[in-house]
């Protein structure tokens, strides 16, 4: 199964579609830095350029396109600052133009809760689920929690999934793995618990370490005044979600480690993000931090990707603990 990527960042998404067995043959994405990232870990295929500027017609085709086009005008990090005019917000229209000259089996949209969040987004967000249904797509869409899929992390996401008209395939939402009271289902399987910060980073140790890979960060101090990227986390349960910037001007949000000295490190955004430890993140800092905020978890990525692939009847790879460096690997 080919599939085109855009908006790619340093390649959440598509390291699960990588790891569930798809081949990506395209992807995108106007970030130097993320883009770098994408090649050092996932492959040297990505084009660092802005959408806007790409002809449709040099991408080649495929059977799946996905992406997440930035949420900065959606999120409710933001607050009242969110703006519906947001020019970010239009580039789903980039998404569609290619979507018109591609025409695949199936299209995935990966966004924030908050782009259907407020009369005026349900009003943006009704007319741009119109616009793909008129370009014929019968759309699904649901908002998933990757802590339900073996995260260590509370990030709701909105996923809007389109399956073209004229084919016989049926796209169903991932069942979910983990929850916070597991109990039997009808068919007496039991989901497992929750992973929490202590399963993800339980095991680093509390001081920066350069002998693991990006176990460095800010030196900004803590505060607690519950603020949001202030507030204090519980060791034993999910983190809450790891942002990237509020907005293009400001510095990532990095919340505080739960013993209080510190802020998290790269390293430990990423592990509560489920990136692997052998996954490896390159630029500043902040760029790294941001690249690890903005990104899908690859593990939900993971278990979405096994759902497209079995829509279009393909079989997916299953859980490999042997491709997820990953502390609470025993728990997935």
């Amino acid at each position: 199964m080919n599939v085109i990527s855009l908006f790619s960042g340093a390649g959440g998404l598509d390291l699960g579609l990588k790891n569930a067995g798809t081949n990506i043959i395209w992807a995108n994405d106007i970030d130097k830095d993320a883009t770098e990232t994408y090649k050092m870990n996932i492959d040297d295929n990505i084009v660092c350029e802005d959408i806007k500027e790409i002809n449709q017609k040099d991408i080649p085709d495929g059977d799946v396109i996905v992406g997440g086009f930035p949420c900065l005008g959606f999120t409710i990090a933001k607050g009242n600052c969110r703006d519906v005019l947001d020019d970010h917000n239009f580039l789903y229209l980039e998404y569609l133009r290619i979507l018109k000259e591609k025409m695949p089996k199936l299209f995935l949209i990966e966004n924030v809760p908050g782009i259907k969040r407020g009369l005026s987004f349900k009003e943006f967000f009704t007319q741009m689920i119109n616009n793909f249904k008129n370009t014929g797509y019968n759309i699904k869409y649901e908002t998933l929690r990757a802590s339900n899929y073996g995260v260590p992390q509370n990030r709701d996401r909105v996923i809007i999934v389109g399956m073209r008209n004229d084919l016989d395939y049926t796209f169903e939402f991932p069942k979910k793995t983990h929850e916070d009271n597991p109990e039997p289902d009808i068919y007496n399987v039991t989901n497992k618990k929750l992973i929490t910060i202590r399963d993800a980073i339980g095991d680093l140790p509390e001081d920066w370490n350069e002998k693991i890979p990006n176990h460095y960060g800010t030196k900004h101090k803590v505060k607690i005044n519950n603020y949001v990227g202030n507030r204090k986390l519980d060791w034993d349960k999910p983190s809450p979600t790891i942002m990237g910037r509020g907005s293009r001007s400001g510095g990532p949000v990095i919340h505080p480690h739960p013993n209080l000295k510190r802020r998290l490190t790269i390293r430990e955004c990423a592990r509560l993000q489920s990136f692997p430890d052998d996954f490896i993140f390159t630029g500043s800092n902040s760029a790294q931090y941001a690249q690890i905020g903005n990104a899908v978890a690859p593990l939900f990525g993971f278990r979405v990707s096994q759902q497209i692939m079995k829509a279009l009847n393909e079989t997916p790879n299953e859980f490999n603990k042997n491709n997820w460096e990953l502390p609470w690997n025993d728990k997935i």
